[in-house]
């Protein structure tokens, strides 16, 4: 038996390597000869740039730049395997792991640190750049980054407008004689993990600002100054992006992205799982075992486990997905390809204790998904 599994991080507990891990334990469990192959994936979110340099046996490096509200971090970028290709993930620089809870608030958080990795992938003389968009802190459409490239957001009296997403609804002009002229020479994918446009009841506010600290007025609010920004950013590119698939992805970072540089929007997930080869890894595969930190509604957008789907479906192979929980929505993806969906608690308990014992609980999962797999295939309905 041959047995693919191909996680997501679980954001807050396990890395894509740990849950893989801990995946391969509660396959052993059950089937102790199985042929295991471990594929860590990632989305365009965490994860994304540890998953393509291990691909591409390339090299990491560090980059202190400006956190979400605006207190200094350590952000982690690599180059791949080619020497020519920076990959970067915005959430190393403007995630919302980079801030507790209490802190959360999209009304003020920027992507100027996101801006100072690409600068340093500029300054190395990289030109082709692909930058991960998943995980997001912030909602201000990319802003920020563009004011850290050289970009200039000012309202009606020509005065710099503050940072985060609410100063957007008294945006006026936007001045781009500044901007980093390599840019225009640089080849960008912006690997995305939804493929939300940037304004409207789907858009990068209404899906996603909530989690970001947002509440039902905060979230109109910023709908509201995003529909501005795409109005007054159409004025100066004459580009019209703001519908685009992928447009809201991180707060809107995606629309800022193909507004102002040559970028091209690509699923996170789908890079990753060409660099490492997935589609000869899982041909011949029995079964894959997929899964992250949280499937709902947002999962079936274009995350790590319909991307993982999707693949495996064209050579008619079941895929299972193990999540930490499900949320609303999480049986969207049972028309996509996966064909079934677990949570590793098996019991009610705390977030944090959730939390503290992934490993264990994710590996119990796994085993107990094998035991009615095992007990599928003496009954002959699997292959």
């Amino acid at each position: 038996m041959r047995i693919v599994v191909a996680p997501d991080s679980f954001k807050g507990s396990l890395s894509a390597i740990g849950v893989a891990l801990a995946m391969e334990r509660g396959i052993r469990l059950v089937f102790p000869e199985a042929r295991v192959h471990a594929v860590p994936i990632a989305d365009g979110g965490e994860g994304t740039v540890a998953a393509l340099v291990g691909a591409t046996g390339g090299t990491l490096r560090q980059t202190r730049v400006t956190g979400p509200l605006r207190e200094p971090v350590l952000a982690q970028w690599g180059v791949l395997g080619d020497g020519a290709t920076a990959v970067i993930e915005m959430a190393a620089a403007s995630g919302l792991p980079l801030l507790a809870p209490d802190r959360r608030d999209p009304r003020l958080t920027t992507t100027f640190g996101t801006g100072e990795l690409i600068r340093a992938a500029l300054d190395c003389g990289l030109r082709k750049i692909i930058i991960g968009i998943g995980g997001s802190a912030t909602n201000d459409a990319g802003a920020g980054m563009l004011r850290a490239l050289g970009a200039s957001f000012a309202d009606a009296a020509g005065s710099e407008l503050p940072d985060g997403g609410a100063a957007l609804a008294r945006l006026e002009r936007i001045d781009l004689d500044g901007l980093d002229p390599r840019l225009d020479e640089t080849e960008i994918i912006a690997a995305s993990d939804v493929d939300n446009p940037l304004c409207g009841p789907r858009g990068a506010s209404a899906a996603f600002a909530p989690q970001k600290g947002a509440s039902a007025a905060t979230v109109a609010v910023l709908d509201a100054a995003l529909c501005r920004y795409a109005d007054v950013a159409r004025r100066a590119t004459g580009r019209d992006v703001a519908g685009l698939p992928g447009a809201g992805a991180a707060g809107g970072l995606g629309a800022g992205l193909l507004f102002f540089t040559p970028a091209q929007l690509r699923p996170g997930v789908e890079i990753v799982l060409d660099a490492v080869g997935f589609p000869e890894i899982v041909s011949d595969a029995d079964f894959v075992i997929t899964g992250e930190g949280r499937t709902d509604f947002q999962t079936a957008f274009g995350k790590a486990p319909v991307g993982v789907a999707r693949v495996a479906r064209r050579f008619a192979v079941p895929v299972f997905c193990v999540s930490g929980g499900l949320g609303e929505g999480a049986d969207d993806v049972l028309s996509l390809g996966i064909d079934a969906t677990m949570s590793i608690c098996d019991r009610p308990m705390p977030l944090d204790e959730c939390l503290r014992t992934a490993a264990s609980l994710i590996e119990s999962a796994t085993a107990r998904l094998c035991r009615i797999i095992r007990a599928s295939r003496r009954g002959g309905r699997m292959p």
